[in-house]
């Protein structure tokens, strides 16, 4: 990761990445981050809202929108149709200026942090593209369309738009959702052969949590990083902590992710002292402030709007608190966020922008990785080319709600035990469970779970039907 505002830093110098803990805070620090105030990039004063003083150029005249699906790759899929099939859809939005410009961005219709609405469309039409790229509440895809156009218009990358760049490469992380050890393991195998050197994933009670760790780790180096996100199912410091120490003795794992339920404080400061990888946190809960004098975790997940994500980051700097960026949807979503990792400091964990997910990135030129790294772009807007033809292939009509097919996972256990899970309507309707006590088994080894298929017969219907009103429920074999 080069720093660009120093010349006399050697041009590929790169932080530190993750299982080094972080330093602990200044004891002056609250006082600092009490008075913290933005960078002069955010005042409406600044070079972006001098920018956008030329109306003739910047006025919004036409925002297109188109949404896609689509298909997952192979392994992915038998993942993703078991809990979150709906990610397949996002949507692309097509900005014009008066001055001819156009500007694009994507949003996933059902993950993003916040999707484009018909009244977001409305309020922007006529309106100055850079007085308006800064609210958040325009949602992912016009905002970013937004980033883009304004960049085009003023002939400089989205990240000049943002702050100083500081780094001309930024950590990339592959990601999946919790998966059998086998395709673990060949989705890390993956990763390393297309340059990147960190894998995220889910830690699941559902799956064997000891054979991915060892099997994983037996077949990677050393300097191949494995980050898990436990969302919250671990449960307790008590039952997290040996468990995490036992993982601790692979050097490929880095780092935990919302080990137990974030709003205890204290119970992530035990366990953020006793384990040797890093552990993060969602940033929000607790309290920032709380986090830094509590020595909650080592660092954050951060993610949404340009404008929370970029004060979210100058906290964490100001922290001392590394931080991966979260910004998930296709190829698009993922050039955005290089934007943001050349200008945010801490930004020096791998980022997850999950567009490994998909057989297309919908970009002319996909984004490369070498030694866990991809370059940030250097030409205007977010530096990209739009494949319009695999728009074209993937197009579909938006649907009138979340796609949720009926389907039952099966999860199963040495000893004999069986449970269904149907899905319920909810999204994390197999995750929540697992996030309170009693719902189900807490992690044990051999355990392993399938999507069971719909074979029309009368027991399948009765498991589903049975575990769409209560929840996970336990069968006889």
């Amino acid at each position: 990761m080069s720093m660009l505002n120093n010349l006399n830093e050697p041009r590929h110098q790169k932080a530190p990445r993750a299982g080094v803990k972080r330093r602990r805070f200044l004891q002056g620090g609250f006082a600092t981050l009490a008075g913290l105030s933005l960078p002069e990039v955010f005042d409406q004063t600044s070079y972006a809202a001098r920018l956008g003083k030329k109306p003739s150029a910047l006025k919004i005249v036409d925002i297109e929108r188109q949404t896609v699906r689509l298909p997952f790759r192979a392994a992915p899929q038998r993942a993703m149709d078991r809990e979150i099939p709906h990610w397949r859809w996002a949507e692309l939005v097509k900005v014009t200026l008066s001055g001819g410009v156009e500007g694009v961005g994507e949003g996933l219709l059902y993950y993003s942090w916040g999707v484009t609405s018909d009244e977001n469309v409305k309020y922007a039409i006529g309106r100055n593209a850079a007085e308006l790229m800064w609210n958040d509440d325009l949602g992912a895809a016009l905002q970013m369309a937004l980033f883009d156009a304004v960049g085009k218009a003023g002939d400089v990358p989205a990240h000049r738009l943002l702050g100083n760049q500081l780094y001309d490469t930024t950590p990339l992380s592959w990601w999946n959702i919790d998966m059998p050890t086998k395709d673990m393991l060949s989705e890390c195998q993956t990763a390393q052969r297309l340059g990147y050197k960190a894998y995220k994933t889910k830690g699941r009670p559902w799956y064997d949590l000891w054979d991915q760790t060892e099997t994983c780790a037996a077949a990677m180096p050393e300097d191949f990083k494995i980050d898990m996100d436990f969302n919250e199912t671990l449960l307790t410091a008590k039952q997290a902590i040996p468990i995490l120490q036992w993982m601790d003795q692979f050097p490929q794992i880095d780092i935990y992710e919302s080990p137990i339920p974030q709003a205890d404080a204290l119970g992530n400061a035990e366990i953020t002292k006793a384990v040797r990888a890093g552990v993060s946190l969602h940033y929000g809960t607790p309290p920032a402030k709380d986090v830094i004098k509590l020595n909650v975790c080592d660092g954050f997940v951060i993610g949404g709007g340009a404008t929370r994500l970029m004060t979210q980051a100058h906290v964490a700097e100001t922290a001392d608190m590394r931080f991966w960026l979260q910004l998930v949807g296709t190829g698009v979503t993922a050039a955005f966020s290089l934007h943001f990792g050349a200008v945010c400091k801490a930004a020096t964990w791998p980022a997850v922008n999950c567009h490994q997910l998909y057989v297309h990135d919908l970009l002319k030129r996909p984004i490369k990785v070498k030694n866990g790294y991809a370059d940030v772009p250097d030409k205007p807007g977010l530096g990209i080319e739009i494949d319009w033809d695999a728009v074209m292939k993937y197009s579909v009509e938006k649907p009138s709600a979340r796609p949720d097919p009926r389907r039952m996972i099966e999860t199963t256990w040495p000893d004999g035990r069986r449970m269904m899970t149907a899905n319920d309507g909810t999204v994390n309707f197999m995750l929540n469970p697992a996030r309170s006590p009693g719902n189900m088994p807490f992690f044990e080894k051999g355990v392993d779970s399938r999507l069971l298929p719909d074979d029309g017969s009368e027991q399948w219907d009765q498991w589903y039907q049975q575990s769409r009103k209560q929840g996970p429920t336990m069968v006889e074999q």
